[in-house]
């Protein structure tokens, strides 16, 4: 069950690496197919009923995501980025790249503007599929609880009022146009100078991209019964003048205080579930008074959920002190 999914999520993770590491001869898809054991065609026919787009349309998308990123943040020569994503010229580049942005290469580098980016794709997740965590580790990593104090900055955001977690949110966002995962998530890839990208122009899709939600007394009830609005999107410098997708919505985020509860690194399929166990029980049995804070529950205060198996899990709570 699931077998084609978690065989051609090895192959779009082979084709992220070989792309970062310009090892164009390997994305070829004779040797793609050839690691699975399938046909040229069976394999392409399987991508594309997974996917919802041919394997070749895939990797030229991935590739002008990764050129874009560099035209964006570095200052290397158009015709070297060119060639080390899988193009045979300038011209060539350029038409590719004006094909799918609307933009020439060196417009964009002038002015960089949000487009949306051919994010990188996920087809076995095995908590979206429903399957649970493997559960052959536990991490013995404890829960870090810290209070903080966040500087003032700017979040670019889509909300909704009814969604409850990940997953509830992107099912409801897909019902309004212009709004599901992969455009949102792809023009916030495009977005330069977010707070939270570690990675630069090599990062994977999502890079900087973070859950939040927003007390609102038009939402539905979540922490301490605190009504609020859940969203998606990034964090942004306080001075961000970019331009706004139409879609979105930018907001200040004033400077304040906040409680942290974080866990380290841990193993997605082996540790997730219980790993959210741990973070639930430790924010059940902290108590914020005896700490002398309590929640805030002011309207348009704003808290932070990072998941990022890589380096953390981490929940960031406004509170307010007694």
């Amino acid at each position: 069950m699931y077998e084609w999914e978690k065989q051609i999520q090895e192959i779009v993770d082979e084709i992220d690496q070989c792309i970062i590491n310009h090892r164009d001869e390997a994305l070829t898809l004779c040797l793609l197919s050839e690691r699975l054991g399938y046909s040229p065609f069976y394999m392409t026919r399987k991508f594309r009923e997974i996917s919802g787009m041919r394997l070749r349309d895939y990797v030229r998308r991935r590739r002008l995501a990764f050129a874009l990123k560099e035209l964006r943040d570095g200052k290397r020569d158009i015709l070297d980025i060119a060639l080390d994503y899988g193009f045979s010229s300038h011209e060539a580049f350029s038409r590719a790249f004006g094909k799918l942005y609307g933009v020439s290469p060196g417009v964009y580098r002038q002015n960089p503007r949000p487009v949306i980016l051919c994010t990188k794709i996920n087809p076995f997740d095995r908590y979206f599929l429903g399957l649970g965590e493997i559960g052959m580790m536990r991490s013995t990593d404890s829960i870090k609880i810290y209070f903080v104090t966040i500087p003032a900055h700017k979040l670019l955001y889509v909300k909704n009022y009814e969604s409850n977690g990940y997953w509830d949110f992107w099912q409801k966002q897909e019902k309004i146009p212009g709004q599901d995962c992969n455009t949102i998530c792809g023009l916030l890839d495009s977005i330069k100078g977010k707070l939270d990208d570690m990675g630069g122009s090599q990062a994977n899709s999502g890079a900087g991209q973070i859950m939040a939600y927003i007390n609102d007394p038009k939402g539905e009830p979540f922490c301490y019964g605190i009504p609020r609005a859940e969203c998606y999107g990034v964090r942004l410098p306080a001075d961000y003048k970019g331009e706004v997708p139409p879609q979105m919505l930018l907001m200040d985020v004033p400077e304040a205080e906040y409680v942290v509860f974080e866990h380290g690194p841990f193993d997605y399929e082996q540790e997730n579930c219980s790993v959210e166990r741990d973070m639930d029980e430790a924010k059940k049995g902290f108590d914020l008074e005896t700490a002398g804070y309590r929640m805030d529950d002011t309207p348009g205060r704003v808290g932070y959920f990072y998941h990022d198996p890589n380096r953390f899990w981490k929940e960031i709570r406004p509170v307010r002190r007694v």
